[in-house]
């Protein structure tokens, strides 16, 4: 975030944004700020106008104390407003004049946005008359003409609508809640009667209604349903043109909202539209949707919501008899179009982030969801996770156009990692086995009244799911608790072995997947299993549902007492998985992959419950291409991006990106810096002398540290670091950060220490803490060692501040601020490189090696990937101390492998141009000492 003054947070600049807007000049380009910009800052928004104006691929890395929030919000955001006056000049140009530019394509001005690009080049045949190609000219200049206007006329009434609600939007709220409240009426008056009119009928028609909500709607695999959201599409609105927008994306729903904040506070914060996404999670404001707790339930259960009020509006225009039958299936009452206007509005009229969002859905009775996606098109920012944006079908699902459009991927170090992960898949075998149990006793108890395509496509199901256990040497007509393998261990397939193996080669997954997808069938199968999940129904087909119900109750233990209480019934609903089937569907969409760029990983542990199936991206640049292909531009920034070369080669050149347009920024401090048109590093705002890092490599008892695999469990080796850290808590004040390569070494060095005494000499100077496996845990410690670290350097006492035992990778080495007296030191100990023995690993090595390039003197492909996982976990970790211009800290390396120029070179510019090496401890401890010595005042 922007680095603040002495004293205050590095997040919340309350006081210095109260300073007078500040224009900085950089050329000829304004950047409206809220205070005089660091000149890290100016170069930062320079560099980053000009890979939005040149349509590049940008690589920032600006880390923490450098601005890089308010950066990136001031420098795209002038250029989104060049932008647009370019393009207003330009649409004025054309009007006026009626004619084309002289160049249509590439060269054109980049003031016309991809809607007004629709007219390609068209290579005009040979010998075609002049009067033909005349009069095709003619023709394109007379329809991008009315494209123009066409737009100017939307852009008014959306400006328009805009000023309206600002001035009325209260009174429309009041207007809104009377009728609602009176339809509500109305509604329930017309329910009592209905009911009292059914009389002992009802309870039947009810079930009767229940059961129709369980089957499957006759399946037509080649048409589309244009009406399947539910909205009027005649809606002028709705057809609104997509406005060029940037998208900006990061990790959490914290740093989306930390990122809102900071537009508010900018000087764009009054007049930029910007929009908020999220998922049905953290949007909705149904409570009977909110309560299933799985997104997958959540999602599926608010699209059939959504389908049941299409359908009822059909039923009720052809005015048939069905009205009555058809009202106990629910819909949703924040589902209203008018309502959902008026919501959009709201959003675009002022920024929101998502829990402003929630709390304005809640007020206006209408969906944030579907109000917040409504706005899109008009919105200039939108705001979103990296799920929404790298994942194509949640895309197409949410609306979202990249087409000419600006991204920028915030927080992007684990970019790679992140689209690995959406795009994988795992099953485990009870899952695949309960998935067959449910599906069986579905098809059972409802394939009479299923059509012949929907019987056709669920034995294919069935068939597949068969399989998936038999590959893994289990019975799919068995416990799979109880079924032992006789063989164990991990197999490694490609996409076209494993459908070999499986002997499911003959059938097609594409229809497979798109049946699921449209059918619906996981979301029917959870409604049936719930209504039928303990005890079924006494029907004529009961015995013969027996034994599979007694089989699907042994596979689902959780669900076969009954609470005793109401109470109890609604958290153990919340706590409830999701259908077996959801899971397998995302694994059988996985096998869809290219064969090259996946594998499928057979893991069989013991029994069968315990073995799984799972799909392995090793290709991330497949996802990747269609974003940096349709986009105009990208940017990726993080605070620490070290090593890019992951990045460019990894992801940009699999993705068919020249190395010409790609582009990287560094807010670092080189020695000399270097300037180059792809390569620029300006600096960084802390002071050299504010951080002193260190790489040991020998202890007090000149023990070398070199932290294998092989050493690091050897007894001295754990007593070293032991007396390491005593000496380096006798000379740091306030707290220290203490990183291990894992939970195990970490519990197995606290334990040595324990019972070498090592322990009781360390808590002398520092009280000790460790990092808690569980997540709920970690505020409560973070929140006892703050307290601990104010009350000794209060007290003045021999203790002078906490010890914090962490985990690389782990809860504190990423989103954990430890400022100033929270963390005046950081501990690598030893390098946390990843299991070289995991599958995946090896996998995804082998792949690398024969799919880059192999440049002579360089390391192959796939150790340089191991060294960069490495470095990317250590870099993030001691990052962690440095948090704003005014902070101080040292960094100590245990082990003397960081000493290596290949290993020094992959550390940030602005760490690694200020290591000192030391080989032995004495010199290490004395430069320690001295160091917070001189800057032992108050930070």
């Amino acid at each position: 975030m922007l680095c603040a003054p002495h004293g205050v947070s590095d997040v919340v600049l309350t006081s210095v944004l109260t300073m007078a807007n500040k224009t900085p000049e950089v050329g000829d380009i304004h950047f409206p700020f809220p205070f005089t910009p660091y000149s890290i800052q100016k170069d930062f928004m320079a560099e980053l106008y000009q890979v939005l104006e040149a349509g590049k691929i940008g690589i920032f890395e600006s880390p923490t104390g450098t601005g890089k929030s308010l950066s990136l919000i001031c420098g795209a955001l002038s250029w989104l407003r060049d932008f647009e006056q370019k393009k207003r000049q330009e649409e004025a140009r054309l009007l006026e004049t009626g004619t084309l530019p002289l160049k249509v394509g590439k060269d054109q001005p980049p003031s016309l946005s991809s809607s007004c690009q629709e007219t390609p080049d068209v290579l005009r045949p040979a010998g075609e008359p002049d009067w033909v190609a005349q009069f095709v000219q003619k023709k394109e200049e007379r329809d991008l003409v009315d494209r123009l206007q066409e737009e100017r006329v939307r852009r008014r009434k959306r400006e328009e609508r805009l000023r309206q609600i600002r001035h009325n939007a209260q009174l429309k709220h009041a207007a809104k809640r009377v009728r609602q409240e009176e339809e509500e009426t109305e509604r329930l008056l017309r329910l009592s009667r209905e009911m009292l009119a059914g009389g002992p009928g009802a309870e039947q028609l009810e079930q009767l209604t229940g059961e129709e909500e369980l089957v499957l709607a006759e399946y037509e695999s080649d048409e589309e349903k244009g009406t399947a959201s539910g909205v009027d599409k005649d809606e002028d609105d709705l057809e609104e043109e997509h406005v060029t927008k940037i998208y900006y994306c990061s990790r959490t729903h914290s740093q989306l909202s930390q990122f809102v904040h900071e537009v508010q506070k900018s000087p764009f914060g009054k007049d930029t539209r910007l929009v908020s996404l999220g998922s049905r999670q953290n949007l909705c404001v149904n409570e009977d949707v909110r309560h299933l707790g799985s997104v997958q339930l959540i999602n599926d259960r608010c699209v059939e919501m959504q389908r049941n009020k299409h359908e009822r509006k059909s039923e009720a225009e052809e005015e048939k008899p069905k009205k009555r039958r058809q009202e106990p299936r629910a819909t949703c009452p924040f589902y209203n179009y008018e309502q959902l206007q008026l919501l959009r509005d709201e959003v675009l009229v002022e920024v929101k982030d998502i829990e402003q969002l929630v709390t304005l859905g809640k007020e206006a009775h209408a969906c944030p969801y579907y109000g917040s996606r409504f706005a899109i098109p008009a919105a200039q920012l939108v705001v979103l996770p990296y799920q929404m944006l790298l994942h194509a079908a949640t895309r197409q699902a949410a609306g979202i156009r990249l087409q000419g459009q600006v991204v920028v991927i915030d927080e992007a170090h684990n970019l790679i990692d992140t689209i690995t992960g959406i795009h994988s898949a795992e099953v485990s075998g009870s899952q695949l086995c309960q998935a067959h149990s449910q599906l069986l006793q579905y098809m059972e108890r409802y394939g009479r009244r299923l059509k012949a395509k929907n019987l056709m496509y669920i034995k294919q199901i069935l068939y597949l799911l068969e399989k998936f256990v038999t590959v893994l040497g289990g019975n799919i007509k068995q416990n799979p608790h109880s079924q032992r393998l006789s063989q164990t261990g991990t197999e490694l397939k490609t996409i076209n072995d494993f459908l070999f193996l499986s002997q499911i080669d003959n059938i097609n997954l594409f229809k497979v997947q798109r049946y699921c997808e449209k059918s619906m069938v996981s979301r029917k199968l959870f409604g049936f299993t719930e209504k039928y999940g303990a005890v079924l129904a006494p029907s004529r087909e009961q015995p013969r549902l027996a034994g599979f119900q007694q089989f699907l109750q042994s596979l689902q233990p959780e669900v076969t007492k009954t609470p005793a209480a109401p109470v109890e019934e609604g958290e153990a609903r919340a706590l409830r998985p999701s259908s077996p089937l959801m899971h397998i569907e995302g694994f059988l969409a996985a096998l869809t992959t290219a064969n090259q760029d996946g594998r499928v990983i057979l893991s069989r542990q013991g029994s069968l419950s315990q073995s799984s199936l799972k799909f392995l991206l090793l290709n991330p640049a497949v996802p990747f291409a269609q974003v940096v292909k349709e986009c105009r531009a990208v940017v990726i920034a993080g605070g620490t991006m070290q090593p890019v070369s992951d990045f460019r080669e990894q992801l940009l050149a699999c993705a068919g990106v020249d190395a010409e347009r790609v582009v990287e920024f560094s807010c670092e401090q080189s020695a000399p810096p270097v300037f180059s048109p792809l390569c620029i590093s300006p600096g960084h705002v802390i002071p050299p002398d504010n951080i002193l890092p260190l790489v040991v490599c020998s202890g007090p008892s000149n023990q070398q540290l070199e932290f294998t695999y092989q050493q690091r469990e050897l007894p001295q080796m754990m007593t070293e670091t032991g007396r390491i850290l005593c000496n380096l808590c006798n000379v740091v004040p306030g707290g220290v950060v203490c990183f291990f390569p894992s939970y195990e070494y970490q519990r197995q060095v606290h334990a040595h220490w324990d019972k070498s005494g090592l322990l009781a000499r360390l808590a002398v100077r520092k009280k000790i803490f460790q990092e808690p496996k569980r997540a709920n845990q970690v505020e409560q410690v973070l929140l006892e060692y703050s307290k601990c670290i104010q009350c000794c350097g209060q007290m003045g006492s021999t203790m002078t501040g906490a010890l914090l035992l962490s985990v690389v990778g782990g809860k504190m080495s990423e989103g954990i601020n430890f400022s100033d007296n929270l963390g005046r030191c950081v501990v690598m100990v030893g390098m946390p490189y990843p299991n070289i023995k995991s599958p995946e690993l090896q996998e995804k090595m082998a792949y690398l090696d024969q799919t880059l390039p192999r440049t002579p003197g360089q390391v192959p492909p796939g150790k340089a990937l191991v060294e960069n996982l490495c470095m990317k976990a250590v870099n993030q970790s001691i990052g962690r101390a440095i948090r704003h211009q005014k902070d101080f800290a040292s960094i100590v390396l245990l082990d003397q492998r960081y000493a290596r120029p290949p290993i020094l070179a992959k550390l940030p510019a602005w760490i690694r141009d200020r290591v000192e090496i030391k080989t032995t401890f004495g010199p290490a401890i004395a430069a320690m000492r001295k160091f917070h010595r001189e800057r032992s005042g108050p930070s």
